[in-house]
């Protein structure tokens, strides 16, 4: 156990840098060749821990199919999406857009789980949250369409990982898989996917430069690969909302590696937007964490293994 909280730091770091690595692989690559790179890497990075603790493989169709919906919603879609917002806006305010996710899920949940009536805590979270995005859009008007399609953007990718993470808890959970088989499917899944676009139907020529494909080694390898394993590690030592604390760091270290290694400089806003937004996600998840505990440890612990905050 001496080793979580070194894992926590380092699950804190490989998400909050993926979006500098996104910025830099754009350099060379199209947004859906960033994201195949991605996962083509974590995927081949799971394979190798799948191997190592010895994963089961999963033969249940149905089982699989259900990871595959995950797999688009929680990898796929999102990921495309803030490398097309990358394109737009800066890494940075990536980062604080991509702390929304919490929100995004608790009103996924509120909308399809009808057994989940949202408490006075998580409106009063909702609302402190989305007033907190709104601060960070709204100077942006004044900044051109560019920049606010792609905050949008952000957006769109974090709603996709609540659609997500409530299908995952719908239909996955139940099903009680192993932590490394689900991400190594999740991932592998991903991958053929949208390798077979990028190969296919993207027209970019993609440019292979020392940087472009160090960032892409970093993003697949840490963001993809390994950030599993870490982020199970910390649910099961220390619980799933200690664990999802890391939704507070990832922004921090996002806007300090665009501001020190991409010369980027935030507008007042942004920080002070997503403060809100955190201070949103603390009031939501006060009366969410107590009420859905029960009902995790009925079901196990598989449902709160995969991360919450990545891009």
């Amino acid at each position: 156990m001496r080793a979580i909280p070194l894992q926590f730091a380092a699950l804190s770091i490989a998400w909050g840098s993926s979006f500098l690595f996104i910025k830099e692989g754009l350099a060379g690559l199209s947004p859906a060749q960033v994201t195949a790179a991605r996962m083509t890497i974590g995927a081949l990075t799971l394979v190798v821990v799948a191997v190592v603790v010895r994963a089961p493989l999963l033969r249940d169709p149905r089982a699989v199919a259900h990871i595959a919906v995950v797999s688009v919603t929680l990898c796929v879609v999102p990921f495309t999406l803030f490398g097309w917002a990358e394109q737009r806006i800066d890494s940075g305010l990536a980062s604080i857009l991509n702390a929304t996710t919490p929100l995004m899920t608790v009103l996924v949940t509120c909308a399809a789980l009808r057994s989940e009536r949202p408490g006075r805590h998580q409106l009063i979270g909702l609302g402190v949250g989305f007033a907190g995005v709104v601060v960070v859009l709204a100077p942006s008007i004044s900044h051109g369409a560019a920049s606010i399609s792609g905050q949008l953007a952000c957006l769109a990718a974090t709603a996709s990982y609540g659609v997500a993470f409530v299908y995952l808890r719908r239909f996955v959970t139940p099903l009680a898989l192993p932590a490394p088989s689900v991400a190594l499917y999740q991932v592998g899944i991903g991958a053929v996917l949208i390798d077979t676009w990028a190969l296919t139907a993207d027209p970019h020529a993609a440019a292979w430069t020392p940087r472009v494909v160090l960032s892409m080694l970093a993003l697949g390898a840490l963001g993809a690969g390994l950030a599993y394993l870490w982020n199970t590690n910390i649910v099961a030592a220390w619980g799933a909302a200690a664990a999802a604390s890391v939704t507070y760091l990832t922004p921090v270290v996002g806007v300090a590696l665009g501001v020190a290694v991409l010369g980027e400089r935030p507008t007042w806003n942004q920080p002070l937007g997503g403060l809100i937004v955190l201070a949103g996600i603390v009031l939501s998840r006060r009366a969410a964490d107590p009420a859905a505990r029960p009902r995790d440890d009925a079901r196990g612990r598989a449902g709160r293994r995969p991360q919450r905050t990545r891009p």
